[in-house]
């Protein structure tokens, strides 16, 4: 699977000019991210000696995630491009003020902050993936997002070194001025960026988007992008069992450490081991899913993908390290599956002019369930032995992927020897990348 990536991803996808642009600057940005959530937390922890203030740090960002409609409505009201532009250099200016903070009581900077942070980001992400089908063509748009995936899931391994790194040898405030600047590369990506000229003001009242944009479409409120779901079976199928799994699976998070402790007789430390082992399958899953899905439809991948996951909770809940690694590796893998496949379904089966604003209710989806799990898992498993925890996750990811391919369109699209109308060819991605270029 690795080689017809390779020979997919680098070979056509990153010799498309705006692919390669959009993609480094999302990198840095992200390398920068990660970096300044990790340095924050530990950096909470030393003024307040609390694991709590600690992960409040993670809290307030997922509070900003909640304001992603109105990011959304942004990213269809403006050129998509500026407003990233814009919400990149906000972002830059956001986080100075934690120069300011010299101690203990300083610290609520910190909080509003990240909180502003998270804010800025739901504009970001909604916007950017909006903006992806503008930039590379049809026919490689779950090669993109595979891509993305890949690098996200590779960072994702090396920024919690990095940010501990970083924050010991500099401490935070020069973190904060180092992922300032990583905003302001994003920036440079974005200006470099060719974009095709916007359509005439006919094409525009027609329901036309933009390039780089969104147009006005006639339903500019928030609740367009969750009618617009609802009334498509597949991405409404499709939102609701990601919300499902995603309720779930947050539960692992507290039942990882009882696996290691009290499943494996290790130390807690010992997190570390399973985390990169599934990191490195989350990198594996990044690299074959737009292979999978060139196969397979973006909802049967999704299905895949939480079968897998089912398997994995049952395998993690077995005392035996083997079994365990292999349950991490399988679980890291089927999360950028879920992702890739999500996202790329939305993005072709979404008008441009309202892509900003399903994006934006997709996230709020998923974030309010996340947010919830987290709590309710850390809250469970002081009362409910940890196999309990993973038993229920297994069952709430096997009914998700049922849900999915119980939906009957979804099952007339994936029929055996039914071609997909979206299918991908060598032929036709060396076509859209000569075109693109």
């Amino acid at each position: 699977m690795a080689a017809p990536f390779w020979e997919l991803m680098v070979r056509k996808l990153l010799r498309i000019r705006n692919a390669r642009i959009f993609l480094l600057g999302d990198v840095v940005s992200t390398l920068g991210d990660r970096s300044l959530w990790f340095a924050m937390a530990i950096w909470m922890k030393e003024l307040t000696g609390s694991s709590a203030w600690a992960g409040l740090v993670i809290f307030c960002y997922i509070a900003g995630n909640l304001f992603s409609p109105v990011g959304g409505v942004l990213a269809d009201r403006f050129p998509r491009r500026a407003l990233l532009v814009v919400a990149n250099l906000l972002g830059a200016a956001i986080v100075a003020p934690i120069a300011l903070v010299h101690g203990r009581g300083g610290i609520w900077v910190v909080y509003v902050v990240i909180f502003l942070y998270g804010v800025t980001g739901s504009v970001i992400s909604a916007a950017e993936t909006a903006l992806v089908p503008d930039l590379v063509p049809p026919g490689l748009l779950a090669e993109a997002n595979g891509v993305q995936q890949t690098l996200s899931q590779g960072l994702q391994l090396v920024t919690p070194l990095i940010g501990a790194g970083l924050f010991t040898v500099a401490g935070g405030a020069v973190i904060a001025e180092i992922d300032a600047g990583t905003f302001l590369v994003a920036v440079v990506s974005l200006l470099l960026l060719r974009m095709a000229p916007a359509p005439d003001a006919a094409a525009t009242a027609t329901g036309g988007a933009a390039a780089g944009g969104g147009a006005p479409d006639g339903d500019g409120g928030m609740a367009a992008g969750f009618r617009f779901i609802w009334a498509e079976p597949v991405l409404r199928t499709i939102m609701l069992a990601l919300a499902l799994s995603v309720l779930a699976v947050g539960f692992s998070e507290s039942a990882l450490f009882s696996v290691v402790t009290a499943g494996l007789h290790h130390s807690a430390s010992f997190t570390g081991v399973l985390a990169t082992v599934g990191g490195v399958g989350a990198v594996l899953g990044g690299m074959s899913a737009a292979p999978l899905l060139r196969r397979v439809s973006e909802a049967l991948l999704l299905a895949m993908a939480l079968a897998c996951m089912t398997v994995a909770m049952l395998a993690l809940a077995v005392p035996d390290l083997v079994v365990i690694l292999a349950g991490m590796a399988i679980s890291g893998a089927a999360g950028p599956w879920l992702s890739v496949s999500g996202i790329t379904a939305f993005q072709r089966r979404t008008p441009a002019a309202k892509m900003g604003r399903v994006f934006g209710v997709l996230r709020l989806a998923l974030t309010i369930p996340q947010t919830a799990s987290l709590a309710i898992g850390a809250a469970l498993i002081t009362v409910v032995d940890y196999r309990v925890l993973l038993v229920v996750i297994a069952v709430a990811a096997a009914a998700s992927s049922l849900l999915v391919i119980g939906q009957p369109e979804i099952r007339r699209r994936a029929l055996p020897g039914r071609a997909r109308p979206d299918a991908v060819t060598s032929d036709s991605v060396a076509a859209d990348a000569g075109a693109a270029e």
